[in-house]
């Protein structure tokens, strides 16, 4: 098929801005490297980490890939491959799948964007290696800026032969043949003395076992939350500590753990499950499958990152996805950087907002929803008494 064009596809329903993009150099310098495995053998390709759809629908465009398996863990990214496969024709060239062993078992070819985390790419690695066609070949990519020697390691743990193509166009593409290892034990666990809580994380979880620094400050405050709440959301829930936490101090509150991360969600439910906790997790893209006024409480350390690119959009989307889904009185509670000053934004979209904690690091905040309705009919009446109407 000729005319494909990666300038084509768009980011949507993911952020969209004039410094992010759907694509860059590596995806192309990965296809270009995997043109000849591919075309040998077109229906055993997989792709993992492909952002918006530039490695599946290349592969299918380019270089003739049919039933192409592809794995993303951002739900966002699965919705952006749809939407742009659709938009340039290409429906039916691929199907999701779950990283598991179904994802690769025959696999000759894998399409790689290289994950930021090294446990992601050594949980990923491990499953190739596992469950591939003994001669598969995986081509991993990314821009140099954020390549490490120790992904290269990563890799060696298993497979035999791991090699760099020559850089194009400041990206470059990591080779990796011969699997030699199984794929290791997945998700880890790890056991918080502290929260008398276990925690366990795949390897794209943000901060894998350990407990970050945000929620760490946020857990400090749990107890000031809604006394008369029945309903409480762990918005961006990464391994569901602040979820866990929740419901094990308030067993009588039903708890929702949710996140856009596949990895996220799996690790969730498997810490609910390592601590026997009845908290409901589901993958959404934020808050979007929650009708309106459906919570009394919402728990949130949101990110600051688009990708590599720091960027308040994602934040701001999740603001408005809790002052939505909040009933009114319903409280959101937010721990942050405190140089990123969300206190104005919060006031503004989701109601009252007042500082509970502060540290030199992090700020916590309650902003209390549906009170701007009320505030504005009582300056309306206000007016109407002070003007004698």
């Amino acid at each position: 098929m000729t005319g494909f064009a990666f300038e084509r596809l768009r980011r949507r329903p993911d952020l969209e801005a004039p410094n992010l993009f759907a694509f860059d150099a590596s995806d192309r310098l990965i296809l270009d490297e995997a043109a000849s495995d591919i075309a040998a053998h077109p229906d055993a390709v997989v792709a993992i980490g492909d952002r918006y759809g530039a490695l599946t629908l290349g592969a299918a465009a380019l270089h003739g890939a049919t039933g192409i398996r592809s794995h993303q863990d951002a739900l966002t990214g699965e919705r952006a491959l749809d939407a742009n496969a659709h938009e340039l024709a290409l429906d039916g060239c691929f199907a999701h799948h779950e990283l598991d062993a179904g994802l690769f078992r025959g696999a000759h070819t894998v399409l790689m964007q290289l994950p930021k985390s090294l446990d992601q790419l050594d949980e990923v690695a491990g499953l190739i290696a596992a469950h591939a066609d003994p001669a598969v070949v995986v081509y991993a990519g990314g821009r140099i800026k954020h390549l490490t020697p120790a992904m290269n390691e990563v890799l060696g743990r298993h497979f035999g032969s791991v090699s760099a193509t020559l850089a194009r166009q400041k990206s470059r593409v990591l080779v990796a043949r011969a699997p030699h290892a199984g794929e290791g034990e997945w998700p880890k666990r790890e056991f918080h003395a502290e929260l008398d809580l276990w925690v366990c994380a795949h390897g794209g979880a943000f901060a894998g076992t350990r407990l970050d620094i945000g929620t760490r400050f946020l857990l400090q405050f749990l107890e000031q939350v809604k006394a008369d709440a029945r309903t409480a959301i762990d918005l961006g829930c990464g391994t569901g500590i602040l979820a866990a936490a929740l419901k094990r101090s308030r067993p009588e509150l039903e708890v929702l753990a949710t996140d856009q991360s596949a990895a996220a969600v799996a690790s969730a439910r498997a810490t609910m499950a390592a601590n026997e906790l009845d908290v409901t997790v589901m993958r959404d893209v934020g808050l979007g499958s929650r009708p309106d006024a459906s919570a009394d409480v919402v728990l949130l350390n949101p990110p600051f990152h688009a990708g590599s690119t720091v960027h308040s959009g994602l934040a701001q989307a999740l603001f408005a996805d809790a002052a939505r889904v909040l009933r009114p009185g319903g409280e959101l509670w937010t721990v942050f950087n405190s140089h990123l000053g969300y206190r104005p934004a919060l006031q503004r979209t989701v109601g009252p907002t007042r500082v509970v904690g502060q540290s030199p690091k992090f700020t916590v905040t309650v902003s209390t929803a549906g009170l701007h309705h009320d505030l504005a009919k009582r300056d309306v009446r206000s007016m109407s008494s002070a003007t004698g109407d």
